[in-house]
Protein backbone atom coordinates (compact mmCIF):
# COMPACT_ATOMS: atom_id res chain seq x y z
CA UNK A 1 0.00 0.00 0.00
CA UNK A 2 1.33 2.99 -1.13
CA UNK A 3 1.48 6.06 2.04
CA UNK A 4 2.02 9.80 2.24
CA UNK A 5 3.18 11.80 4.81
CA UNK A 6 3.29 15.40 5.30
CA UNK A 7 5.99 17.81 4.16
CA UNK A 8 8.44 20.26 5.49
CA UNK A 9 7.18 23.72 4.33
CA UNK A 10 8.68 24.75 0.95
CA UNK A 11 11.31 27.21 1.76
CA UNK A 12 12.66 24.78 3.82
CA UNK A 13 12.93 22.51 0.88
CA UNK A 14 14.81 24.69 -1.31
CA UNK A 15 17.24 26.66 0.95
CA UNK A 16 20.89 25.81 -0.31
CA UNK A 17 21.75 22.81 1.67
CA UNK A 18 18.93 21.00 0.23
CA UNK A 19 19.66 21.88 -3.12
CA UNK A 20 22.98 20.81 -2.18
CA UNK A 21 22.00 17.49 -0.34
CA UNK A 22 18.76 16.67 -1.80
CA UNK A 23 16.09 14.37 0.23
CA UNK A 24 16.63 10.27 0.73
CA UNK A 25 14.37 8.84 -1.88
CA UNK A 26 12.18 7.40 0.91
CA UNK A 27 11.43 10.83 2.14
CA UNK A 28 8.56 12.88 1.34
CA UNK A 29 8.63 16.08 -0.31
CA UNK A 30 6.83 18.88 -2.12
CA UNK A 31 7.40 19.67 -5.52
CA UNK A 32 6.73 22.76 -7.07
CA UNK A 33 3.84 22.80 -9.50
CA UNK A 34 4.75 25.13 -11.33
CA UNK A 35 8.40 24.13 -12.53
CA UNK A 36 6.70 20.90 -13.98
CA UNK A 37 3.78 22.09 -15.70
CA UNK A 38 5.22 24.97 -17.10
CA UNK A 39 8.87 23.91 -17.73
CA UNK A 40 9.90 27.71 -18.81
CA UNK A 41 13.08 28.49 -19.55
CA UNK A 42 13.35 29.99 -15.79
CA UNK A 43 14.48 26.58 -14.77
CA UNK A 44 18.45 26.51 -14.83
CA UNK A 45 21.79 24.55 -13.93
CA UNK A 46 21.91 27.73 -11.25
CA UNK A 47 18.92 25.57 -9.89
CA UNK A 48 16.74 28.49 -8.95
CA UNK A 49 12.91 26.92 -8.41
CA UNK A 50 9.78 28.81 -8.39
CA UNK A 51 7.42 27.60 -5.79
CA UNK A 52 3.40 27.67 -5.70
CA UNK A 53 0.67 26.18 -3.57
CA UNK A 54 0.74 22.63 -4.97
CA UNK A 55 2.74 20.05 -3.69
CA UNK A 56 3.35 16.09 -4.39
CA UNK A 57 4.47 14.12 -2.79
CA UNK A 58 7.04 10.82 -3.29
CA UNK A 59 5.42 7.34 -3.07
CA UNK A 60 7.76 4.55 -1.61
CA UNK A 61 10.89 4.41 -3.07
CA UNK A 62 11.17 1.86 -6.65
CA UNK A 63 12.89 -1.40 -6.65
CA UNK A 64 12.28 -3.24 -9.78
CA UNK A 65 12.37 -0.24 -12.66
CA UNK A 66 15.16 0.97 -14.96
CA UNK A 67 17.96 2.71 -13.15
CA UNK A 68 20.33 4.85 -15.15
CA UNK A 69 23.37 3.70 -15.76
CA UNK A 70 25.92 5.92 -14.11
CA UNK A 71 26.99 6.45 -10.25
CA UNK A 72 24.68 8.12 -8.60
CA UNK A 73 26.36 11.25 -6.66
CA UNK A 74 28.06 10.84 -3.25
CA UNK A 75 25.65 13.76 -2.28
CA UNK A 76 23.05 11.98 -3.12
CA UNK A 77 21.69 9.73 -0.28
CA UNK A 78 20.09 5.97 -2.12
CA UNK A 79 19.72 2.30 -1.24
CA UNK A 80 22.32 0.24 0.30
CA UNK A 81 25.46 -0.63 -2.42
CA UNK A 82 24.30 -2.93 -5.10
CA UNK A 83 20.75 -2.96 -4.48
CA UNK A 84 19.98 -1.46 -8.16
CA UNK A 85 22.96 -3.30 -9.67
CA UNK A 86 21.28 -7.05 -8.28
CA UNK A 87 17.94 -6.12 -10.33
CA UNK A 88 18.30 -8.40 -13.54
CA UNK A 89 16.48 -5.94 -15.61
CA UNK A 90 18.96 -3.29 -14.58
CA UNK A 91 22.08 -5.13 -15.16
CA UNK A 92 21.00 -6.93 -18.71
CA UNK A 93 20.29 -2.82 -19.67
CA UNK A 94 24.09 -1.54 -18.39
CA UNK A 95 25.12 -4.13 -21.26
CA UNK A 96 22.12 -3.84 -23.86
CA UNK A 97 22.28 -0.07 -24.30
CA UNK A 98 26.24 -0.07 -25.48
CA UNK A 99 25.48 -3.20 -27.38
CA UNK A 100 22.25 -1.13 -29.22
CA UNK A 101 24.50 2.35 -29.84
CA UNK A 102 27.18 0.29 -31.63
CA UNK A 103 24.66 -0.98 -33.98
CA UNK A 104 22.01 1.54 -33.84
CA UNK A 105 21.33 3.65 -37.47
CA UNK A 106 23.55 6.58 -36.58
CA UNK A 107 22.89 10.02 -36.47
CA UNK A 108 18.49 10.45 -36.21
CA UNK A 109 18.44 13.44 -38.24
CA UNK A 110 20.24 12.00 -41.42
CA UNK A 111 18.14 10.34 -44.19
CA UNK A 112 16.80 7.02 -43.00
CA UNK A 113 15.62 3.79 -44.64
CA UNK A 114 12.71 4.49 -44.24
CA UNK A 115 11.14 0.74 -45.30
CA UNK A 116 13.55 -0.48 -42.68
CA UNK A 117 12.32 2.01 -40.08
CA UNK A 118 9.01 0.72 -40.79
CA UNK A 119 9.39 -2.75 -40.61
CA UNK A 120 11.22 -2.76 -37.25
CA UNK A 121 8.55 -0.71 -35.75
CA UNK A 122 5.73 -2.67 -37.55
CA UNK A 123 7.74 -6.10 -35.53
CA UNK A 124 8.06 -4.23 -32.35
CA UNK A 125 4.10 -3.35 -32.77
CA UNK A 126 3.35 -7.25 -33.23
CA UNK A 127 5.59 -7.79 -30.02
CA UNK A 128 3.45 -6.10 -27.83
CA UNK A 129 0.42 -6.66 -29.45
CA UNK A 130 -2.53 -6.10 -28.19
CA UNK A 131 -1.26 -3.90 -25.41
CA UNK A 132 -1.51 -0.11 -25.94
CA UNK A 133 -3.97 -0.26 -28.88
CA UNK A 134 -7.25 0.52 -28.04
CA UNK A 135 -9.26 2.35 -25.21
CA UNK A 136 -10.40 0.25 -22.66
CA UNK A 137 -13.04 2.42 -21.49
CA UNK A 138 -15.01 2.59 -24.57
CA UNK A 139 -18.92 2.94 -23.71
CA UNK A 140 -18.24 3.72 -20.25
CA UNK A 141 -17.97 7.52 -20.36
CA UNK A 142 -19.65 9.13 -23.66
CA UNK A 143 -19.19 12.40 -22.77
CA UNK A 144 -17.08 14.18 -24.80
CA UNK A 145 -13.55 15.27 -24.52
CA UNK A 146 -12.68 18.87 -24.77
CA UNK A 147 -9.23 20.53 -24.37
CA UNK A 148 -8.03 20.37 -20.00
CA UNK A 149 -6.28 22.77 -17.86
CA UNK A 150 -2.98 21.91 -18.79
CA UNK A 151 -2.43 22.32 -14.72
CA UNK A 152 -4.21 18.89 -14.10
CA UNK A 153 -2.48 17.36 -16.78
CA UNK A 154 -0.80 13.73 -15.96
CA UNK A 155 3.12 14.35 -15.84
CA UNK A 156 5.49 11.39 -17.10
CA UNK A 157 9.60 11.58 -16.88
CA UNK A 158 10.35 8.51 -19.13
CA UNK A 159 12.52 7.54 -22.36
CA UNK A 160 10.88 6.07 -25.58
CA UNK A 161 13.48 3.24 -25.35
CA UNK A 162 12.61 2.03 -21.63
CA UNK A 163 10.75 -0.55 -21.83
CA UNK A 164 9.01 -0.33 -17.80
CA UNK A 165 8.34 3.49 -19.65
CA UNK A 166 6.34 1.70 -22.48
CA UNK A 167 4.34 -0.68 -19.76
CA UNK A 168 3.01 2.69 -18.59
CA UNK A 169 2.14 4.33 -21.59
CA UNK A 170 0.36 1.50 -22.78
CA UNK A 171 -1.42 2.40 -19.89
CA UNK A 172 -2.11 5.28 -20.16
CA UNK A 173 -3.71 4.21 -23.98
CA UNK A 174 -5.74 1.66 -22.26
CA UNK A 175 -6.84 4.36 -19.99
CA UNK A 176 -7.68 7.33 -22.97
CA UNK A 177 -5.59 9.83 -20.78
CA UNK A 178 -3.09 12.38 -22.11
CA UNK A 179 0.05 13.21 -20.27
CA UNK A 180 2.65 15.90 -20.40
CA UNK A 181 6.22 13.93 -21.80
CA UNK A 182 8.98 15.65 -19.96
CA UNK A 183 11.50 12.71 -22.30
CA UNK A 184 14.88 11.88 -20.17
CA UNK A 185 17.42 10.53 -22.97
CA UNK A 186 20.80 9.55 -21.50
CA UNK A 187 23.02 12.53 -21.63
CA UNK A 188 19.60 14.24 -20.90
CA UNK A 189 20.66 18.42 -20.06
CA UNK A 190 17.04 19.42 -18.17
CA UNK A 191 14.91 16.37 -17.26
CA UNK A 192 16.66 13.69 -15.56
CA UNK A 193 18.57 16.59 -13.43
CA UNK A 194 14.95 17.44 -12.05
CA UNK A 195 14.24 13.86 -11.71
CA UNK A 196 17.12 13.56 -9.89
CA UNK A 197 17.08 16.59 -7.96
CA UNK A 198 13.42 15.52 -6.18
CA UNK A 199 13.94 11.64 -6.23
CA UNK A 200 17.87 11.27 -5.13
CA UNK A 201 18.47 9.07 -8.20
CA UNK A 202 17.85 9.10 -12.07
CA UNK A 203 15.32 6.47 -12.07
CA UNK A 204 12.24 6.04 -14.60
CA UNK A 205 9.27 5.80 -14.81
CA UNK A 206 8.13 9.29 -12.74
CA UNK A 207 4.60 9.90 -12.49
CA UNK A 208 3.43 13.22 -11.41
CA UNK A 209 -0.11 13.48 -10.62
CA UNK A 210 -1.30 17.25 -9.74
CA UNK A 211 -4.98 16.18 -9.29
CA UNK A 212 -4.07 14.21 -6.44
CA UNK A 213 -0.96 15.71 -5.33
CA UNK A 214 1.08 12.59 -5.52
CA UNK A 215 4.57 11.20 -7.65
CA UNK A 216 6.06 8.10 -7.96
CA UNK A 217 8.84 5.54 -9.07
CA UNK A 218 8.26 2.22 -10.09
CA UNK A 219 5.99 1.22 -13.47
CA UNK A 220 4.19 -1.52 -10.97
CA UNK A 221 2.84 1.22 -8.71
CA UNK A 222 1.82 3.69 -11.47
CA UNK A 223 0.29 0.98 -13.50
CA UNK A 224 -1.90 0.15 -11.05
CA UNK A 225 -2.34 3.48 -9.33
CA UNK A 226 -3.40 4.58 -12.89
CA UNK A 227 -5.98 2.04 -13.40
CA UNK A 228 -7.59 2.10 -9.30
CA UNK A 229 -7.68 6.07 -10.02
CA UNK A 230 -8.98 6.49 -13.47
CA UNK A 231 -9.85 2.97 -14.66
CA UNK A 232 -13.84 3.42 -14.12
CA UNK A 233 -13.34 0.10 -11.91
CA UNK A 234 -11.46 -1.56 -14.13
CA UNK A 235 -7.79 -3.41 -13.57
CA UNK A 236 -4.42 -3.64 -15.34
CA UNK A 237 -4.34 -6.94 -16.80
CA UNK A 238 -1.72 -9.46 -15.30
CA UNK A 239 0.01 -9.87 -19.00
CA UNK A 240 0.31 -6.15 -19.02
CA UNK A 241 2.26 -6.17 -15.99
CA UNK A 242 4.38 -9.35 -16.81
CA UNK A 243 4.48 -9.12 -20.31
CA UNK A 244 7.62 -6.42 -19.82
CA UNK A 245 10.18 -8.65 -18.67
CA UNK A 246 9.31 -10.68 -21.83
CA UNK A 247 8.66 -8.63 -24.78
CA UNK A 248 8.77 -5.21 -23.32
CA UNK A 249 12.56 -5.70 -24.50
CA UNK A 250 11.72 -6.44 -28.21
CA UNK A 251 11.02 -2.54 -29.19
CA UNK A 252 14.18 -1.23 -27.43
CA UNK A 253 15.93 -4.15 -29.55
CA UNK A 254 14.37 -4.29 -32.81
CA UNK A 255 14.42 -0.19 -32.59
CA UNK A 256 18.39 -0.57 -31.88
CA UNK A 257 18.13 1.62 -28.95
CA UNK A 258 16.44 4.22 -31.03
CA UNK A 259 14.73 6.90 -28.49
CA UNK A 260 17.63 6.12 -26.00
CA UNK A 261 20.34 9.02 -26.29
CA UNK A 262 20.39 12.45 -26.61
CA UNK A 263 21.49 13.70 -29.81
CA UNK A 264 24.44 16.20 -30.01
CA UNK A 265 23.20 18.08 -32.02
CA UNK A 266 19.84 19.11 -30.35
CA UNK A 267 19.28 22.43 -28.84
CA UNK A 268 19.86 23.27 -25.28
CA UNK A 269 16.86 25.05 -24.17
CA UNK A 270 13.04 24.13 -24.34
CA UNK A 271 10.86 25.69 -26.59
CA UNK A 272 8.64 28.44 -24.57
CA UNK A 273 5.57 26.27 -25.51
CA UNK A 274 5.03 22.37 -25.50
CA UNK A 275 4.53 20.66 -28.11
CA UNK A 276 1.20 18.34 -28.80
CA UNK A 277 1.33 15.54 -30.63
CA UNK A 278 -1.77 12.96 -31.05
CA UNK A 279 -0.57 9.43 -31.08
CA UNK A 280 -1.45 5.94 -28.98
CA UNK A 281 1.61 3.80 -27.90
CA UNK A 282 1.45 0.78 -30.51
CA UNK A 283 1.42 2.75 -33.51
CA UNK A 284 4.22 1.90 -35.63
CA UNK A 285 4.65 5.48 -37.26
CA UNK A 286 4.20 7.24 -34.13
CA UNK A 287 6.30 5.36 -32.32
CA UNK A 288 9.24 6.88 -34.68
CA UNK A 289 8.17 10.28 -33.96
CA UNK A 290 8.30 9.78 -30.17
CA UNK A 291 11.87 8.35 -30.49
CA UNK A 292 12.67 11.80 -32.52
CA UNK A 293 11.10 13.80 -29.57
CA UNK A 294 13.04 11.63 -26.90
CA UNK A 295 16.28 12.58 -28.77
CA UNK A 296 15.68 15.73 -29.10
CA UNK A 297 14.85 15.78 -25.33
CA UNK A 298 11.55 17.90 -26.73
CA UNK A 299 8.39 18.03 -23.75
CA UNK A 300 5.02 17.59 -25.05
CA UNK A 301 1.49 17.03 -24.45
CA UNK A 302 0.84 13.26 -25.84
CA UNK A 303 -3.05 12.96 -26.57
CA UNK A 304 -3.68 9.28 -26.94
CA UNK A 305 -6.27 8.25 -29.55
CA UNK A 306 -6.08 4.90 -29.45
CA UNK A 307 -9.22 2.13 -30.95
CA UNK A 308 -12.55 3.68 -29.52
CA UNK A 309 -10.69 6.63 -28.01
CA UNK A 310 -12.77 9.60 -27.26
CA UNK A 311 -10.06 12.00 -28.05
CA UNK A 312 -10.52 10.98 -31.76
CA UNK A 313 -13.15 13.95 -31.69
CA UNK A 314 -9.81 16.37 -31.13
CA UNK A 315 -7.84 14.84 -33.63
CA UNK A 316 -10.57 15.19 -36.39
CA UNK A 317 -11.18 19.00 -35.47
CA UNK A 318 -7.62 19.70 -35.37
CA UNK A 319 -6.52 17.39 -38.74
CA UNK A 320 -9.56 16.19 -40.66
CA UNK A 321 -8.26 12.66 -40.22
CA UNK A 322 -8.06 10.14 -37.61
CA UNK A 323 -4.66 9.08 -38.80
CA UNK A 324 -1.84 9.11 -36.84
CA UNK A 325 0.63 11.07 -35.44
CA UNK A 326 -0.34 14.55 -36.14
CA UNK A 327 1.60 17.05 -34.52
CA UNK A 328 0.81 20.55 -33.23
CA UNK A 329 4.15 23.17 -32.50
CA UNK A 330 2.19 26.23 -31.11
CA UNK A 331 5.52 27.59 -31.20
CA UNK A 332 5.97 27.97 -35.14
CA UNK A 333 2.27 28.13 -35.63
CA UNK A 334 2.80 24.54 -37.96
CA UNK A 335 0.72 21.16 -37.20
CA UNK A 336 0.72 18.70 -39.97
CA UNK A 337 1.40 14.32 -40.05
CA UNK A 338 3.17 12.20 -42.35
CA UNK A 339 5.66 10.75 -39.80
CA UNK A 340 8.46 11.82 -42.23
CA UNK A 341 7.57 14.94 -42.47
CA UNK A 342 7.38 15.81 -39.00
CA UNK A 343 10.95 14.24 -38.44
CA UNK A 344 12.74 16.35 -41.31
CA UNK A 345 10.79 19.40 -39.32
CA UNK A 346 11.99 18.32 -35.62
CA UNK A 347 15.37 17.96 -36.75
CA UNK A 348 15.81 21.31 -38.58
CA UNK A 349 13.97 23.44 -36.52
CA UNK A 350 15.13 21.70 -32.91
CA UNK A 351 18.83 21.51 -33.50
CA UNK A 352 21.27 23.67 -31.97
CA UNK A 353 21.84 25.80 -35.00
CA UNK A 354 18.21 26.91 -35.65
CA UNK A 355 16.22 29.38 -34.18
CA UNK A 356 12.50 29.43 -33.73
Amino acid sequence: MMAYSSAPPLSSLFSSNTINNPPSPTASFPVSKLLFSSLSPKFSRKKKWVSRRNRFYLAKPPEHDLVDTRQPSPQVSTQSAGDDDANPSTSFLSILCPLLRLFSGGDPSQERNHALEVATSSLSTLARFPWGSKSLLEGIESEDITVSDPSTHLQLFEFEACPFCRRVREALTELDLSVEVYPCPKGSLRHREMVRSFGGKEQFPFLIDPSAGISMYESGDIVKYLFKTYGKGRSPSTDLLESTLFTGWMPTILRAGRGMMLWDKARKDPPPRKLELFSYENDPYSRIVREALCELELPYILQNVGEGSRRTKLLLEASGSKQVPYIIDPNTNTQFGDYKKILSYLFNTYSSAATV
